[in-house]
C-alpha cells in the first residue's frame, strides 16, 4: 500500500465512524482537489474499511473516444470540419486495461491502475474496483446499456452497495441514471471508436439520453433517513443507500421529467 500509514489509519476510523462496514460494497465519489487528502491513502483507507470481504468500486468513464460526447464537442467547438475530421481520425480507441478515465478524479485513477483492479468493458461508462466481488459486479457492461440494468450499476443496486460522496455534491451522483432507465427516458444516438480485429473500428448504438441536469435538485428533494454525513480530512463525506437513492429518483423524475 502506497498511502502512510498515519494518513491510512486516520482516514480508516473516520470512515468507520462514518459507517462503512467491513464486508460491505460501496461506490466512491470524490474530489480530492483542495482537500489535502491523498488518492493512495483514500484507497487504502477504503479498502481496510470494508475489509478482505468488502469491495471498492469507482466509476471510470472515459468520453476522449467519442464524438458524440459533449466533452468532444466542446473540443472541436470553432474548428473547420476538415480540422474536426482530422481530429477525429486521431481519436484513440478505448483499452479496458490502459484508457484513462476522464474527469473522474484521482481516486478513481488510482483505483483503476492497483494492482489486481477490474475494469467493466463498456467504452465511455466502465466502472474499475478492487475486492472479493469486484469481478462479479464489472462482468455484464452491454454496449447498449451505459448505467442501466445490465450495467454494474444495476449490479450494484442488486447488490444492495451503498454510495459515499467525498466533497461532491449530487450533480455527480451516478446511481441516479439508473433511474433514468427505470422510467423510460427517451432513446438516443451514440458514436465510440473501440479496438477491432483490423485496428480502430467506430460503433454506433442507441441507449438512454442520460441527463444530469436536475441531479442537483432530486439530491435536495430526498428526506435520506438512513443518510451519514462526517468530516473526512477535513472535508464532508456523505454515505447513502443506492437502493433509496434510485427509487427516490424515480418517484422525482416520473413526477418532475413528464
Amino acid at each position: 500500500m502506497t498511502g502512510t500509514l498515519a494518513e491510512r489509519d486516520g482516514l480508516t476510523r473516520q470512515l468507520t465512524e462514518l459507517g462503512l462496514r467491513t464486508g460491505e460494497t460501496v461506490l466512491v465519489h470524490a474530489g480530492l482537489g483542495g482537500t489535502g487528502i491523498r488518492a493512495a491513502g483514500l484507497r487504502d483507507a477504503l479498502l481496510r474499511a470494508v475489509g478482505e470481504e468488502g469491495t471498492l468500486v469507482v466509476p471510470a468513464f472515459t468520453a476522449g473516444n467519442s464524438d458524440t460526447s459533449s466533452a468532444h464537442l466542446r473540443r472541436v467547438a470553432g474548428m473547420t470540419p476538415t480540422q474536426a475530421a482530422a481530429f477525429r481520425a486521431t481519436m484513440p480507441a478505448f483499452d479496458p486495461a490502459t484508457t484513462p478515465s476522464t474527469g473522474m478524479g484521482r481516486l478513481a485513477e488510482c483505483v483503476r491502475t492497483a494492482p489486481g483492479a477490474v475494469r467493466s468493458a463498456h467504452p465511455q461508462t466502465s466502472f474499475a474496483a478492487l475486492g472479493r466481488r469486484a469481478a462479479e459486479l464489472l462482468s455484464r457492461h452491454p454496449l447498449t446499456c451505459h448505467l442501466g440494468e445490465e450495467s454494474p450499476l444495476g449490479a450494484l443496486y442488486r447488490a444492495g452497495a451503498r454510495v459515499l460522496m467525498i466533497n461532491v455534491g449530487f450533480s455527480v451522483c451516478t446511481a441516479f441514471h439508473l433511474a433514468e432507465y427505470r422510467i423510460g427516458a427517451p432513446l438516443r444516438r451514440y458514436a465510440c471508436v473501440v479496438r477491432g480485429a483490423h485496428g480502430p473500428t467506430w460503433t454506433e448504438y442507441l441507449d438512454v439520453e442520460l441527463d444530469d441536469r436536475d441531479f442537483e435538485a432530486i439530491g435536495a428533494a430526498f428526506s435520506w433517513n438512513a443518510e451519514r454525513r462526517t468530516q473526512l480530512g477535513g472535508t464532508t463525506a456523505t454515505l447513502f443507500s443506492i437502493t433509496d437513492a434510485v427509487d427516490h429518483a424515480v418517484t422525482w423524475m416520473s413526477e418532475k421529467r413528464r
